[in-house]
């Protein structure tokens, strides 16, 4: 590895070592969800993070080095080819064209930024007990996921009715039964959620991933992964948490309507919280430049 400037330059075996380990790093984070999808298969936990996000196992796949590295001798490889990639200083090298994407995707950048930045200056909260998922199905008949409810839905709706609803995550909160809306500590809109969103937040850690993805090559495939890793483990308490009966999936569940549950799951809120904060000042990092 050299340094010219203020780019740094990746010889051919170095990139390209980095780019094999990251393949394999992402098939074997996704090995499970595609296996299951070649038999049409469905996951209650696992599948969230492709099904609402949206994004393919394929997108994991694609290793970046991120903005301001240049690979050397890389003009005869695919990614020469890929969107937003241009020709580096030296012959033959290529490197992410940092400065087109910024240039169109601009407002997406400073949102993401935004974002970021006022969550991470944010105390975190951890009085929520992830009860949004209890809030989704308060009420209501019909549920999101074809998985019975570890109390019943008077059971579940007595949990609810016995706490202060306190999300601060719009995209959860936007998601709560008609009757479940007005029972929340704080009404919450898309244009305050800079406003809201704080580093407790289960939710917020996982749109970690969803901010990596959108910066596309800006960031690194490691950091990417990262996020990802975080999503996944986020994912699992989020629903060991929630009302749904998981056992058969071989979930034990987090009982948080009691206080040792409760308990439970601050702990390990708190440590997602440290991940999570760790991750977002590398994220705000590469979106400020």
């Amino acid at each position: 590895m050299t340094l010219t400037a203020s780019t740094v330059v990746l010889a051919r075996d170095e990139w390209g070592a980095r780019e094999t380990a990251h393949t394999a790093r992402a098939d074997a984070l996704t090995r499970d969800h595609r296996e299951r999808a070649s038999r049409h298969e469905t996951h209650p936990v696992e599948d969230f993070l492709f099904t609402y996000y949206s994004y393919k196992p394929s997108v994991l796949r694609r290793w970046h080095p991120g903005e301001g590295v240049e690979l050397a001798d890389a003009a005869t490889a695919p990614r020469a080819q890929w969107r937003w990639y241009r020709p580096g200083a030296a012959p033959g090298s290529i490197v992410a064209d940092g400065r087109a994407f910024r240039d169109e995707r601009g407002s997406l950048v400073a949102n993401i930024a935004t974002i970021l930045r006022a969550t991470r200056e944010r105390s975190g909260s951890y009085g929520c007990f992830g009860l949004h998922e209890w809030a989704m199905v308060y009420r209501q008949r019909e549920h999101r996921h074809p998985v019975p409810l570890r109390l019943g839905q008077a059971g579940t709706d007595a949990v609810v009715e016995a706490h202060e609803l306190r999300c601060t995550h719009y995209d959860a909160f936007r998601f709560f039964t008609p009757e479940a809306v007005p029972r929340n500590r704080t009404p919450l809109a898309r244009a305050d959620q800079p406003l809201r969103e704080q580093p407790g937040c289960l939710h917020a850690g996982m749109d970690l991933y969803k901010w990596a993805v959108k910066l596309g090559p800006l960031v690194p495939g490691e950091v990417l992964l990262d996020a990802f890793e975080l999503a996944r483990d986020v994912r699992e308490l989020d629903m060991r948490a929630s009302p749904y009966d998981l056992t058969e999936w071989g979930y034990a569940p987090v009982r948080i309507e009691d206080p040792d549950g409760k308990a439970e799951y601050v702990q390990a809120q708190r440590g997602f919280a440290a991940r999570g904060q760790d991750l977002r000042a590398r994220l705000l990092a590469i979106a400020e430049g």
